[in-house]
């Protein structure tokens, strides 16, 4: 749902580790992933890691900030546009276009939650925050275009997203999420026009 920056050499090291962590989290998941293997995509010593995370917990929850401070930039520049169709057509088209890497490995916060779900330790909770205020975020555009349960829709498009992001990444099919993506355009757009048209044409 939202991707790492890439991590710069000119960052400070807790944050090229932060960034680093989300993005080697992403491609080989919690459980396959060693403080070592994040450390080299930081470029940073491994005997550094230590300074800033005791644990490799302690990594994953700055990957989880890491996307979470990503969303607030993502929904920052998103604001930026005119209208609230026009900000939610500009997230499928960023969704579209990391589809390449959804294809190889999923959503890269969808995939996150659904394996610290099977966990305990709070970290679940942590990454459906990020999640929330997404939705959140979404539902608010849904509002300002005058729908009466703004969250009913929101929940649609967020949930269309993360079915399609897991068919492309089973598939190995990149145009599986184009294709969604011109469908939810076709929704938003007949939404704009009015409750009764976009309640319709979500049915079909």
């Amino acid at each position: 749902m939202t991707d790492s920056k890439k991590v710069r050499r000119t960052s400070g090291k807790r944050e090229r580790l932060a960034a680093a962590a989300a993005q080697v989290l992403h491609a080989q998941g919690v459980a396959q992933t060693t403080l070592a293997e994040i450390a080299q995509a930081a470029e940073v010593p491994v005997g550094n890691v230590y300074y800033y995370f005791k644990t490799k917990d302690d990594l994953v929850e700055a990957a989880i900030d890491a996307h979470a401070e990503n969303l607030r930039a993502m929904i920052a520049a998103l604001d930026e546009l005119p209208t609230p169709a026009d900000r939610l057509k500009a997230l499928l088209a960023g969704w579209v276009e990391r589809r390449e890497l959804t294809a190889r490995y999923g959503c890269p916060t969808g995939t996150l939650a659904s394996e610290l779900d099977k966990r305990a330790d709070g970290l679940d909770r942590s990454i459906a925050t990020v999640m929330r205020a997404l939705l959140d975020w979404v539902e608010q555009q849904f509002r300002a275009m005058g729908h009466p349960d703004a969250r009913e829709p929101a929940v649609a498009l967020i949930a269309s997203y993360q079915g399609i992001s897991l068919l492309t990444n089973t598939f190995r099919d990149p145009d599986l999420m184009t294709v969604e993506a011109r469908r939810l355009e076709r929704w938003i757009d007949s939404l704009a026009e009015g409750p009764t048209t976009g309640d319709d044409d979500a049915r079909e």
